[in-house]
Order: structure tokens, then C-alpha cells, then sequence
């Protein structure tokens, strides 16, 4: 588990740090809240664009780790040139509807006239690399369900550095380089995903753990790729019901106004410390539980994933504990200045948050443990339940003040306690879905899904 882990955990750090750096950068040479809003967007966008490969990566994951479990290898082999070939006609997709459709998004999400054109720049800067993008999170996915997380770790290493290191003399000016502001912090991410997506092509072509790209086998084999799209489907609806959710949630909060878009924006990039630590032992779980299911072992299947939730939960407990008690020394380090507005915004958010990680890190290791058996259907469900039943009407009812019912004329009275009135709707939510989470894993039903 630690093997499989540690260096997802490593390069998830180092995402972390990039994303604070972009902040630290935003919040001491560009200052100004509306900046700090449109970053709470992008930081949205930056997980919507990998995330609309979700579908192929998880289902991806999932044959390869059987595959491999059942030391069938030359079949895990087609099933990542297969996902390939989803990712590509995915790519021309996505690409298409971010150049048509990127500045209506922005302006559908609420963020206010001072900052959406920042957003929406941001946004155009990224198009041309959606194919990187792509190839990132497929390439990766198939080598991690082959046991290999290294690979993935060096390239997100290097995918890291790029991005720190451009974004940095180009905001700055640093060295004589041209001063380009915001679009410095664009430049940046998007230089450093070209790299990433080169450098995973690279490692695919030569041969890495078993995998290879093979012209001969990038022709659509349909069985294959039913088979892929059975499982990933769900887990792709899944990961984008959860981000639809997310982006009706962060519009409730921008239409309260700028402040508190940037303190949202602020408290998620901090709250990221727990959240990918998360996502590493969710990785783990996927891996292990995959291949021993292949080898026809579920006992070990079980006791893998929780041990995952144990060893992740202890990592993130520590988070919870800084979120607690250390909230102003986190929330300075940003704006600089722990009485700033935006920092004073903040800090309470963070104690809110810090109520959920246990909750956070049970939804997120024993998803990732279902979505390795292939059982993708039911985290869909409890998303739904917890999102669109909870999360969304419970936010609207606890930050506005008043409450419109949509097609009438009816207007309920809120509570109006603003952007902490949503992390609250949030906190709520988080625990539910841990629960039914829980319930689903104890079933087991999970053990006979087939792929």
C-alpha cells in the first residue's frame, strides 16, 4: 500500500504547492480581491478540464489492474491502447466546447464583472493544451492499475517544477523576464501540462510495466471498449455530477458577492492539504483492491481498503488539527497579512472544514476502492443523494438571505449567514455520504461486480 501510495502522495504535494504558489503569487504581487476571486474559479477550472477524462481513467485503472492481477498482460496492453483511443476523441471534444463555449461558463458561475475577464483569459490560455491534459490523466491511470505510481510521480515532479518555475519569473519579472501579470500564472500551467503530456507519451511509447503503445492495436476494438466504457461511465458520472455540484455550489457563493468567492477560493486551496493525501491512498485502494479481486481474493481485497482508510486518516487528522487551531498562521501566509479581509473571511471556514476530514477520508479511500472492484454505479448514487439533496439546497438556504423558488413567484426567507453558511451545508453533506459510503463497502456486493 505504502509502495503505491507514497509517491502518488509525493506528487499530489507538490500539485499542493503549485496551487499555493499561484496563490502566494496572486495574493503578494497582484493583491487585489478580484484576483483572488477569479483564482477561486480557475482552481475550479483546473479540476473540471482533467476530470472530463474521468470515465476512461477509471475504467482504465480498473481492467488494467484485473488484467494484470490475473497476469494477463497482453491484454492489460489493448486495454490501454483502447483507452487511448476514448481519450482522443474525448480530447476533440473537450477542446471544441472550451473554445465555443469558455467565457459563458465563466459568466454562467456568477463571478462578478471585475473578475470574470480575468477568468476568462485564464481560461483561453489553457485550450491549446487539453491534449496534454489528456494524456496525462489516461497515460497515468493505466500505469497505476499496473502497480506503477512512480512514473506518474515523475512526471507530475517535473509537470510541477515547470509550472512553479514559469509562472514565477513571469509574474515577478524575475531575472528580465517580461512582467505578465495574470497571464504569468496562466503561461505557467499551461507550460507546465505540455511537459507532463509529453513526458507520459514518451514513457508509454518506450514501454513502461508492461504497457505500450502499439499503432497495430490503435484501431477501436469495440468489446474492449464497451467493457471500459461499463465501468468508467459511472465513475466518470460520478466524478462529473460531483464537479457539476461544485460549480452550482461555488456560483451560490460568488453571487454573495467577491469577498466571499476569494474566501472560498482561499479555504479550498487549503483545504487541499488533506484533501490530496486523500487522493493517494485513494489510489492504493483502487490498485490493491483491483488486482486481488483479478487473483480471486477478496479477504485481501477488503483488509487493503481499510487499511488504506486508517493509514490516510491518520495523515489527515494532522490537517485537521492545523485547520483548528492554526487557521491565521495558514490564511497569513497567502494574503500576507492574517487581518486582511479575505484572511479574516477565511479563518472560520477552516475551522468549519476541519469537522469533516474523518468523513472526507472514508468517502474518498473506499470510493476509490469501489471504483477498483468496478463497482462505479453505487458512489454515483450517494453522490447524488448527498450533493444534489443536501449539499446544494442546504448552502442556498443557510448563506442567502432570501431563497427564490425557480418558475414562482415564492420567496422563502434564508438564514443569510453567507459563505460559512455554505461550508456548513457542506460539513453536512460530507458526513451523510460517509455514512451510506460505509454501508455500501460493509455490504459487499462490491465483490462480485464483474468487469
Amino acid at each position: 500500500m505504502l509502495r503505491l501510495a507514497m509517491p502518488v502522495l509525493a506528487g499530489q504535494l507538490l500539485t499542493m504547492l503549485v496551487g499555493f504558489t499561484d496563490w502566494w503569487l496572486a495574493g503578494h504581487y497582484l493583491q487585489e480581491p478580484r484576483y483572488l476571486a477569479a483564482m477561486g474559479l480557475i482552481a475550479y477550472v483546473l479540476w473540471l478540464l482533467p476530470s472530463t477524462f474521468a470515465a476512461v481513467a477509471i475504467g482504465a485503472t480498473a481492467m488494467v489492474a484485473r488484467f494484470i492481477g490475473a497476469r494477463q498482460n497482453e491484454a492489460a496492453v489493448c486495454a490501454t491502447n483502447q483507452a487511448l483511443i476514448i481519450g482522443i476523441v474525448l480530447t476533440i471534444l473537450v477542446t471544441l466546447i472550451t473554445f465555443f463555449f469558455g467565457s459563458g461558463f465563466v459568466q454562467l458561475m456568477q463571478l462578478k464583472d471585475d473578475a470574470a475577464p480575468l477568468a476568462t483569459r485564464y481560461l483561453w490560455i489553457l485550450v491549446p493544451v487539453i491534449p496534454a491534459i489528456m494524456i496525462e490523466q489516461v497515460g497515468i491511470a493505466c500505469l497505476r492499475g499496473a502497480g506503477d505510481t512512480m512514473s506518474g510521480f515523475v512526471a507530475k515532479t517535473i509537470v510541477n517544477l515547470v509550472n512553479v518555475g514559469v509562472s514565477f519569473v513571469l509574474v515577478t519579472g524575475y531575472a528580465g523576464f517580461p512582467q505578465r501579470g495574470w497571464d504569468g500564472l496562466a503561461l505557467g500551467t499551461a507550460c507546465g501540462h505540455a511537459v507532463g503530456g509529453l513526458i507520459i507519451l514518451v514513457v508509454l511509447l518506450v514501454g513502461r510495466s508492461g504497457l505500450k503503445i502499439r499503432l497495430s492495436q490503435l484501431r477501436p476494438e469495440f468489446d474492449l471498449i464497451k467493457r471500459l466504457l461499463r465501468i468508467g461511465i459511472p465513475g466518470g458520472l460520478d466524478i462529473g455530477f460531483v464537479l457539476l455540484c461544485h460549480l452550482v455550489y461555488v456560483s451560490i457563493i460568488n453571487r454573495i458577492g467577491t469577498l466571499a468567492a476569494a474566501a472560498h477560493g482561499l479555504g479550498v486551496t487549503i483545504e487541499s492539504m488533506a484533501y490530496l493525501t486523500g487522493v493517494a491512498f485513494q489510489v492504493a485502494a483502487t490498485t490493491m483492491t483491483g488486482q486481488f479481486l483479478g487473483a480471486r481474493d477478496p479477504r485481501r481485497a477488503t483488509r487493503s481498503a481499510w487499511l488504506a482508510c486508517s493509514v490516510a486518516g491518520g495523515f489527515m487528522l494532522v490537517t485537521a488539527f492545523a485547520f483548528r487551531f492554526l487557521p491565521e498562521l495558514l490564511t497569513s501566509f497567502f494574503t500576507g497579512d492574517a487581518s486582511s479581509h479575505t484572511a479574516q473571511a477565511t479563518i472560520p471556514l477552516l475551522r468549519i472544514v476541519a469537522l469533516s476530514i474523518p468523513s472526507l477520508t472514508l468517502i474518498q479511500v473506499l470510493n476509490g476502492a469501489l471504483r477498483g472492484a468496478g463497482d462505479t454505479r453505487w458512489p454515483l448514487i450517494i453522490s447524488i443523494v448527498g450533493l444534489l439533496g443536501i449539499r446544494l439546497p442546504g448552502a442556498c438556504l443557510l448563506a442567502w438571505d432570501q431563497l427564490p423558488i425557480p418558475g414562482t413567484h415564492l420567496v422563502f426567507q434564508g438564514f443569510g449567514w453567507g459563505v460559512e453558511g455554505a461550508w456548513y451545508a457542506m460539513l453536512i453533506d460530507t458526513i451523510v455520504r460517509s455514512i451510506l459510503m460505509v454501508a455500501r463497502f460493509c455490504h459487499g456486493g462490491w465483490k462480485n461486480v464483474r468487469v
